[in-house]
């Protein structure tokens, strides 16, 4: 018995090994592109055209963020972007909260066909002619409600904001009515601050979305330069860099006085680290709700 004991102990140590090398593994393979990304982008772009850089800069230089940063524009873009990020997250997650609390409520007779037209709309689409028709109907074309409005609801939110709350107790929210609790008060009191885990992992899809969107304002918003956000700003940057990548091949032949010279791939990663970095400063913050909140439906009452 003591050695089928030490046996399974062994077999239990090589597992954990496996398991460890494994990570490891999917860690390296996953930082790996973020890292070259990074090291490119802080490259002399002359330099970086040999190639063979891998997650360390060569020969340093800011010359590619300087490029980007120099545009006058891209301050106010900035601005823009992060306050379609805050505001259209908060009132994301409000309305869907909202919808998905009143197609979980028991007593709300309709909720099926609800559900059911609401899971409609991510099979059916109007198309893009008619969306754009709509906004103009509204008076949103070259207005900052365009980044709100438009995607106020999205279904899956609603969805899985919902799967979260049926299964909550719904004794509780019974108790408070009994105790003479509005729909809103136990709405605000009870459901919402229970539903931590599931609105700090939507919110952070809805943030990423807000923030890495740039066709709404190329479509509705591009004829008025206050109302243009970081990535759009960004995407005509790499076009105008591209646009002039006939002077990659003179690369060869400049001398060190035109070292600050960039190259389309140079700017591309720039580009990429500036719209990735204030994400991945935020996450940090909501990582603890994220991971609760991807396991919800996980367990039953």
């Amino acid at each position: 018995m003591f050695k089928t004991f030490r046996r399974e102990n062994a077999v239990e140590k090589i597992f954990d090994i496996f398991i460890y090398l494994t990570a490891i593994f999917v860690l390296i393979i996953t930082l790996y592109p973020f890292l070259n990304i990074l090291a490119v982008s802080l490259n002399d772009s002359v330099d970086a055209a040999r190639g063979g850089i891998g997650i360390l800069p060569r020969k340093f230089s800011l010359a590619n963020y300087q490029e980007i940063f120099k545009y006058k524009s891209i301050p106010h873009a900035f601005i823009i972007s992060i306050l379609r990020t805050i505001i259209g997250t908060v009132t994301g997650i409000v309305a869907s909260c909202m919808v998905a609390y009143t197609l979980s409520r028991k007593d709300f007779m309709a909720r099926k066909i609800f559900g059911v037209l609401f899971v409609l709309t991510m099979y059916i689409s109007g198309g893009l002619i008619p969306d754009y028709m709509l906004v103009r109907k509204l008076h949103m074309v070259n207005n900052f409600a365009v980044y709100i409005l438009p995607g106020l609801i999205n279904t899956w939110n609603v969805i899985v904001i919902r799967s979260f709350m049926d299964n909550l107790p719904y004794s509780l929210q019974e108790s408070a009515k009994i105790d003479g609790a509005s729909d809103f008060v136990v709405f605000m009191k009870i459901v919402m601050p229970l539903c931590l885990p599931v609105i700090a992992t939507i919110s952070l899809f809805i943030a990423v979305g807000q923030w890495n969107s740039w066709m709404d304002t190329f479509l509705y918003a591009s004829s008025k330069d206050s109302l243009s956000t970081l990535q759009y700003e960004l995407v005509k940057v790499m076009s105008n860099t591209t646009a002039s990548a006939g002077q990659a091949e003179a690369l060869k032949n400049q001398t060190s006085a035109s070292a600050n010279t960039v190259s389309p791939e140079s700017i591309r990663m720039a580009i990429t680290i500036v719209a990735t970095v204030p994400i991945l400063v935020v996450y940090p913050f909501l990582q603890k709700y994220f991971v609760s909140g991807m396991t919800l439906g996980a367990v039953k009452q």
